[in-house]
């Protein structure tokens, strides 16, 4: 086991989003939902208080504090994606579940945690650097969803 967790904090809804998770992203399960043992400032007694989870791997836990900390573009989880189905898939499961597309390939649970749905054709293109790297960009930009047809146009340079 990690000695790293991510800890989220949700309002309210944490093994919902849990949940949600491991039915979208392969290598993601809830573990365990922990009941508060005593009252605290976002509840009572024996309301779910932590949701043990992994994402794609990751371990987390969810932590029902109330709407006291909501999430922010400041964290997200960046999934690689190796063809547009697989983008699709992933995009289209979080925004059609109450998410929100933004932009350059990010987008926005119902929950309000934020998601990179970045196609590796893309991060191999900036990696590459000088014009690939510019061009691949420039292509970017005006994206919501990554088409990766276009990031591989950009980077042939057509």
């Amino acid at each position: 086991m990690s000695k790293a967790t991510i800890c989220l904090w949700f309002d309210k809804d944490a093994r919902e989003a849990a949940e949600f998770y491991a039915a979208t992203f392969p290598d993601s399960a809830v573990a365990a939902v922990h009941n508060a043992p005593a009252d605290f400032p976002g509840g009572k007694q024996g309301d779910e208080l932590t949701v043990e989870f992994t994402v794609l791997g990751i371990n987390c836990i969810g932590l029902n504090g109330g709407p006291i900390f909501p999430h922010s573009e400041a964290f997200s989880f960046q999934v690689a994606t190796d063809s547009q189905e697989e983008t699709d898939r992933y995009w289209n499961a979080i925004v059609g579940n109450g998410g929100a597309e933004s932009a350059c390939g990010w987008c926005k649970d119902k929950w309000g945690l934020n998601w990179q749905i970045t196609p590796r054709v893309l991060t191999e293109a900036m990696a590459q650097g000088g014009d690939v790297a510019r061009r691949a960009f420039e292509a970017m930009m005006p994206m919501t969803k990554i088409d990766v047809a276009e990031i591989e146009a950009a980077v042939k340079g057509e």
